[in-house]
């Protein structure tokens, strides 16, 4: 092996090259971040070229090492919630009701959580759907030239953060889809707000097909891009919308429905060309679908009880914690020594936008978790970096990562 000064680039000669004849070739190593710019997060990929082909690909994550599930184990299971909302800190709602999900399973108070939490989850998990894509598109449009569509991308999303700041006083990190129904009651005017976003977005939709769909240099950087086939996605186990824009017809909204979600009607678009064009079609279809779940969820949105009445599991009222000496007991107790499900152990799935993304928790009986570990679905999607990036163009590694959509907080939580 020898080191060209001149190109600073290694020359090496080879029995076996990479490609037709016996000519030594020039192969490059290169580092794809861990700087945040165009990597989704600080992510390394340690690419090897050969002139712009992508002969290898190894990625290199654990820069963020958040240890999220190792502390949720010294904490509560109420402190421990908001440890969920920085994992994937665009779908920090979804993280809460997988969460929420599993303790109320272990907890065996799943059928007891009042129907206008059940639904008031449904309008929340799908607005953060529709908000973590709209970050997908827009950062994807900005990765490949398109700067308007971000721009667009952020306005739309700016509504729904108005919303989640309005239900929990918080823009990103709520905590607000909490241990038996939500943390505080959906406010008078969050029907109203909601609607107006209803009603705002479709035509927001069809403008973002407008300017990307159709456009001849989008569809150039897309189309037959990072192509990964169904086998591939099955062998892998990727889901989500990376796995139906490969054909594989899987959602876990329809196939092992929680929150009341088949009792919604909406379709779960796929594709077969399996390329990150297929990825975007599908997820702009998903844009739609979870804008129709949302308007029936809100329609269905009833009054009563927000949260279960146990007060050794849920906080007692604030107006309470003044005039009654038992409720400031179980306020005092249940945020210094939490409540102690039996000793058992759980696994709770659900569809966020990124794909499965599964808790499970293991009780001994004691006020924290003896064990968490979370199946993040952007951890399982970074393995197939490799399968898009070999054999394609440089230029084309962004595209693929852009088409991805992983989150790095939740690949190295």
């Amino acid at each position: 092996m020898a080191i060209d000064v001149a190109s600073e680039q290694l020359t090496v000669q080879s029995d076996q090259p990479y490609g037709d004849g016996g000519d030594p070739r020039r192969i490059t190593k290169i580092n794809l971040g861990p700087q945040h710019p165009s990597t989704h997060g600080v992510l390394r990929l340690i690419l090897t070229l050969e002139g712009e082909t992508v002969l290898e690909c190894v990625p290199d994550v654990g820069f963020l090492h958040t240890g999220i599930e190792k502390t949720a184990e010294f904490k509560t299971y109420h402190q421990a919630l908001t440890l969920t909302d920085r994992m994937d800190y665009l779908a920090p709602l979804s993280n809460n009701l997988g969460y929420s999900l599993a303790v109320e399973k272990l907890l065996g108070m799943t059928e007891k959580i009042p129907e206008r939490a059940v639904v008031g989850r449904v309008v929340l998990v799908e607005l953060q759907r529709i908000a973590s894509h709209l970050v997908w598109l827009g950062s994807s449009a900005l990765d490949l030239g398109a700067m308007s569509v971000f721009l667009y991308c952020m306005q739309d999303r700016e509504m729904i953060l108005d919303i989640f700041e309005l239900v929990s006083g918080v823009r990103l990190m709520t905590s607000y889809i909490a241990i038996g129904g939500l943390s505080a009651d959906l406010p008078a005017e969050f029907v109203a707000k909601v609607q107006q976003f209803v009603d705002h977005f479709p035509a927001r939709i069809q403008e973002y097909h407008n300017l990307l769909t159709d456009n001849e240099i989008w569809k150039e950087r897309t189309i037959g891009v990072g192509i990964l086939s169904q086998q591939q996605v099955i062998d892998y186990c990727l889901g989500g919308p990376i796995a139906r824009a490969s054909g594989l017809d899987w959602d876990l909204r329809r196939d092992m429905p929680y929150c009341g979600y088949d009792h919604y009607s909406f379709n779960v678009p796929t594709r077969t060309e399996g390329d990150a064009y297929a990825r975007y079609r599908v997820r702009m279809d998903e844009l739609t679908e979870s804008h129709k779940i949302v308007q029936q969820a809100l329609h269905a949105l009833p009054g009563g009880p927000w949260r279960v009445d146990d007060p050794k599991i849920v906080p007692p009222p604030k107006y309470e914690i003044g005039t009654s000496m038992e409720a400031l007991i179980h306020h005092f107790k249940l945020f210094t020594a939490g409540f102690r499900p039996e000793a058992g152990e759980v696994y709770q799935r659900i569809e966020s936008p990124r794909g499965m993304l599964g808790f499970y928790i293991v009780s001994d009986g004691g006020p924290r978790p003896y064990r968490m570990h979370v199946r993040g679905p952007s951890f399982v999607n970074v393995q197939a970096l490799p399968l898009l990036m070999q054999g394609g163009m440089l230029a084309d590694v962004v595209a693929n990562l852009a088409s991805m959509d992983f989150i790095l907080g939740e690949v190295d939580r």
